[in-house]
């Protein structure tokens, strides 16, 4: 039977409305508005669905797809996105966390380990050296962000190309936790957005998420605190002489862009109003306020690329995954950021180690 639910959520995930489907499909908006209600669609209809939508039909018979409350989604940068773009992120949301299901059928992933710092949010600095406590970090600086969120039990999945106003989001879901991130901004703001994330995640979880301004106020301090620590910061930073040259090359320290790491020394009071207004003005003129150009290099699911390399090692490809999973191949790509898993130099079962098929 014609799922609508499936039916809408492809929709979504294509951004189109009932008019312009009707008119990519050749079919009436009446038709598209009968379908949203209810009406189970003939053979013809759904053909022609099919072909405009770019899902299999295979997708659409299926049970319930995964749906995501807006009111369950902390979103970055909700202020720069349309609601044709939010919706396609919830529903890529849901996507994703089918693949989730999937893989955790197959693999042993890591178990959740974040705590509960919801009564601490309004003292964001003091929630990030407990949860830094909580998983044995001390002070030092975090050398790759998303193989430790995903060894703490986060699963980390990638938003499409077309979500460019979409920076990041975070939920929960069923226990499990789960951050998108856009793979179009820097190497530098992907690694802070995923702090960002990570802030909403342990300090607004059971407080509902949270989009108010207040609430991202309280996100990029406990990002900021999180991946540059006071006392690491003080010991390595010479604050009677700090120049745009030296926080360029301190910000490789921390895998934060030049302008997040001014802004902490700025807060830590390290730099004066006057002094921090002139670095930025300085570093805005050497082209730090719109990009990197001396930059980190990105960051990728470790998880995911593992899990790709085992199932290459028993001849199981992505094609068969989505054959699987029911959706098109370049919208598995779009969650897994693009990674490329027929590379038979590095497969071995040591690439793979540490992440075991269950079966």
């Amino acid at each position: 039977m014609f799922n609508i639910k499936r039916f809408k959520l492809a929709k979504q995930i294509r951004r189109l409305t009932g008019k312009s489907l009707a008119e990519k499909a050749g079919l009436t908006p009446v038709t598209i508005s009968k379908i949203e209600n209810g009406h189970a669609p003939e053979k013809e209809t759904i053909e022609r669905l099919v072909k405009a939508l770019g899902f299999p039909k295979s997708f659409f018979v299926m049970d319930d797809p995964e749906l995501l409350d807006s009111e369950a989604v902390s979103f970055r940068s909700l202020s720069k996105m349309n609601a044709k773009e939010r919706d396609a992120s919830l529903a890529a949301g849901g996507l994703g966390i089918e693949l989730y299901n999937w893989i955790n059928d197959k693999f042993n992933l890591p178990e959740v380990d974040l705590i509960d710092l919801n009564k601490e949010r309004n003292r964001p600095e003091t929630a990030a050296r407990m949860l830094r406590q909580h998983w044995q970090l001390g002070d030092r600086p975090i050398g790759n962000m998303l193989k430790l969120l995903e060894s703490k039990g986060i699963r980390i999945l990638s938003l499409s190309e077309s979500t460019k106003n979409v920076d990041a989001y975070s939920f929960w879901h069923s226990n499990s936790a789960y951050i998108f991130l856009n793979q179009e901004k820097t190497a530098e703001r992907s690694i802070f957005d995923s702090a960002h994330e990570l802030a909403h995640l342990v300090l607004h979880h059971h407080a509902g998420a949270k989009n108010d301004r207040g609430a991202e106020m309280q996100a990029d301090r406990f990002a900021s605190a999180f991946l540059m620590p006071e006392a690491d910061i003080r010991s390595n930073v010479r604050h009677n002489v700090i120049t745009a040259t030296e926080v360029i090359k301190l910000k490789f320290r921390w895998r934060v862009s030049a302008m997040a790491l001014a802004y902490r020394l700025h807060a830590l009071e390290l730099l004066s109003d006057w002094r921090y207004r002139s670095l930025c003005i300085e570093l805005g003129q050497r082209g730090y306020r719109s990009g990197e150009p001396k930059g980190v290099k990105r960051e990728t699911s470790v998880v995911l690329e593992k899990v790709f390399r085992a199932l290459w090692l028993k001849q199981f490809t992505k094609e068969d995954l989505t054959e699987e999973l029911s959706f098109p191949l370049n919208d598995l790509e779009n969650l897994i950021f693009k990674l490329s898993v027929v590379n038979e130099v590095s497969q071995s079962e040591e690439a793979v180690e540490g992440l075991r098929l269950v079966n």
